[in-house]
């Protein structure tokens, strides 16, 4: 009896284990569902409206970063995270002065955070605290700063100039390469790594990440940037493709990235806001390296 129950235990596991993956993944295509609309229309309008759609992604990322930190046992000042973030958008959407901008929220940064940490009772720990402080403005802000220098402020419009019936800027189809070619790769990493994945691609930072999950992503890259880039962009095929390339690696090394601050801070999602996803910094790993990677590759092809 007792081994005709183990029996029972061990055949009814996976089938446990596929109920869940298929409630996970239906809760992942309803925020999805929900989500990218909304993350469409801000695209659509850029500008101030675009500047409003990455404050919020900041703030929730900088609280999400602030409470893995404080799990850990670190104290990283948020406020002073959050200001030079905000700053790193600024900028963003004053060109002319962003380096002046730049300029002076950094250096005010350094002449706030370090001294701010002299009036804590103990002291131990405090430059730990400091360099967190300055990083999660490097790793959140920074990046999201591209998103409105990709953008910039030109509106789509319906009907279009010379009577076209649809008209996106150049700035929104560079846009549309970052979100589409990151999506693209995670929806097929995902589940070439849950259909085929055998080999580990870093057991040690992220064990379900696969080798096969990868390639698989890295198609879906590919086809997206051929797409958007090409016809809309005027960039060579050949170029198309090697910017889908750096579009997969980078979405591997973003991800692999924020599962690191995880693992460091052990914490299973950096929070809970996106059934199915996790945390907002669950959903914009891959596209923070993404974006960079984007942008620059933008600058040399003639945005």
């Amino acid at each position: 009896m007792h081994g005709a129950t183990e029996d029972n235990v061990q055949s009814d596991a996976p089938k446990k284990a596929n109920r869940q993956w298929r409630i996970s993944l239906g809760q992942r295509w309803l925020t999805a569902g929900i989500a990218i609309p909304l993350v469409l229309v801000f695209v659509w309008f850029g500008g101030w409206w675009a500047f409003a759609a990455t404050l919020l992604v900041v703030l929730l990322g900088t609280l999400e970063l602030h409470n893995m930190m404080l799990h850990a046992g670190y104290r990283p000042l948020f406020v002073v995270s959050l200001g030079l973030s905000v700053l790193f958008l600024v900028a963003a959407m004053f060109p002319a002065e962003r380096l002046l901008l730049l300029e002076i929220g950094l250096g005010a940064a350094v002449l706030v955070s370090l001294p701010w940490l002299f009036f804590r009772k103990k002291l131990e720990g405090a430059l730990v605290d400091w360099a967190l402080t300055l990083s999660f403005s490097i790793y959140l802000g920074w990046p999201m700063s591209f998103f409105l220098l990709l953008r910039g402020y030109e509106a789509g419009r319906i009907p279009g100039p010379n009577g076209a019936w649809f008209y996106l800027p150049a700035g929104a189809w560079w846009l549309l390469v970052v979100l589409l070619g990151a999506w693209g790769f995670d929806a097929a990493a995902f589940f070439a790594g849950h259909y085929f994945g055998r080999r580990k691609l870093a057991p040690s930072i992220s064990p379900a990440k696969t080798w096969e999950g990868g390639f698989g992503g890295l198609v879906l890259s590919i086809v997206a940037a051929l797409l958007i880039t090409v016809i809309p962009l005027g960039v060579p095929w050949y170029l198309a493709i090697v910017l889908g390339i750096l579009i997969g690696v980078a979405a591997v090394l973003g991800d692999l990235a924020e599962s690191l601050i995880k693992r460091q801070t052990n914490v299973k999602d950096s929070g809970n806001i996106m059934p199915g996803h996790g945390g907002m910094l669950d959903r914009i790993d891959s596209l923070l390296f993404v974006v960079i990677v984007v942008y620059v590759f933008s600058q040399f092809v003639g945005k």
